[in-house]
């Protein structure tokens, strides 16, 4: 059973084992939002709200083998699970790296960004856990600490996943259009601040789907990270995109990083924030590919969906398609 099935690192946790030959069944608010290829496939659609507990045990009766919770965003919500879990072989939390903190306690929501002196593995100290309001600055990862300590100290075999900048065919937002956009815009020129040498670690849905399917063979409680093999930069990002999309620009490299945010993308970091999966690894989780191999399917549906991205108007992107902006910093 995935809980959020239909979201973005749900539907590639639902494709992959319905490719391996899994029986599935996917839970979510808006049946409009559930691929047909996943129906199509025998995935079973549930129109259930995560919050409510009594349809979840109904549906979960008599029990499973893998159960994944795409939605899981505080200490209760993830309490709501555990008297499901007993008949359950192995269960896997979504989670993230904004729960990690820096030798100064600065996280990557607090307004000093945080320093790290190399890749951040499993036992890098978290935020305190908290019960906030979760779609805060300051609750995000604070509950998602707290979710995963009721999960991990429940006595049953969970496996916490944090994940880092995903990216995948349903994101929303979906921050591969900051540069699909330009493209299809025609830009002649792409601003990147600092040189475009920020290094925000990147997670393809499809590789946190290899690692669900490994977890589902080994069950256990645990935490692991999840990335994908490289970690490029936004200088790299951004040829990438156009370079499959068959477009050229001109590369004008900030030294600096303005504080109107010309430049400023979606992945840019004054220091790398990178993720150690070695953990990951060594339990048998083998990714599908690396960023550039996973981000066709990304880009096609963008492209598809062109219009509909155009007139989303989320508040993520805000000010990030200025041009008028970089413009006149060229003009100048």
């Amino acid at each position: 059973m995935v809980l959020g099935g239909s979201g973005l690192i749900g539907r590639a946790v639902t494709r992959r084992l319905l490719g391996a030959g899994w029986a599935v069944d996917i839970t979510g608010r808006d049946p409009e939002r559930v691929p047909q290829d996943l129906l199509d496939g025998g995935a079973a659609f549930a129109a259930i709200e995560r919050s409510d507990d009594a349809g979840l045990r109904t549906l979960l009766d008599p029990g499973a083998d893998l159960l994944v919770d795409c939605v899981c965003y505080t200490a209760d919500q993830a309490r709501s699970l555990l008297p499901m879990l007993a008949d359950v072989r192995s269960t896997v939390m979504l989670s993230g790296k904004a729960v990690y903190v820096d030798s100064a306690g600065y996280h990557l929501n607090s307004d000093t960004p945080p320093r790290f002196d190399g890749p951040i593995t499993e036992d890098t100290p978290t935020m305190a856990p908290g019960d906030m309001p979760y779609d805060s600055r300051e609750g995000y990862g604070a509950n998602k600490v707290a979710a995963e300590r009721v999960l991990l100290d429940s006595g049953h075999p969970v496996t916490v996943i944090r994940a880092s900048k995903v990216h995948g065919e349903g994101a929303l937002p979906a921050r591969e259009w900051y540069f699909v956009r330009r493209i299809l815009d025609g830009r002649p020129i792409v601003v990147l601040a600092d040189r475009g040498r920020g290094v925000d670690h990147t997670t393809a849905a499809v590789n946190i789907a290899a690692l669900t399917e490994t977890v589902a063979d080994a069950p256990g409680a645990r935490i692991l990270n999840c990335a994908d093999p490289d970690a490029p930069d936004v200088r790299t990002i951004a040829a990438t995109i156009a370079s499959h999309l068959g477009h050229t620009w001109d590369e004008v490299l900030l030294d600096d990083s303005p504080a109107d945010g010309t430049g400023h993308t979606p992945w840019s970091a004054r220091s790398p924030m990178v993720l150690d999966t070695s953990a990951a690894v060594a339990l048998g989780y083998r990714p599908v590919g690396g960023y550039a191999e996973t981000l066709t399917d990304t880009i096609d549906w963008l492209i598809r969906t062109a219009d509909a991205q155009r007139a989303l108007h989320d508040p993520y992107f805000d000010g990030r398609f200025d041009y008028a902006a970089e413009d006149a910093l060229m003009r100048g």
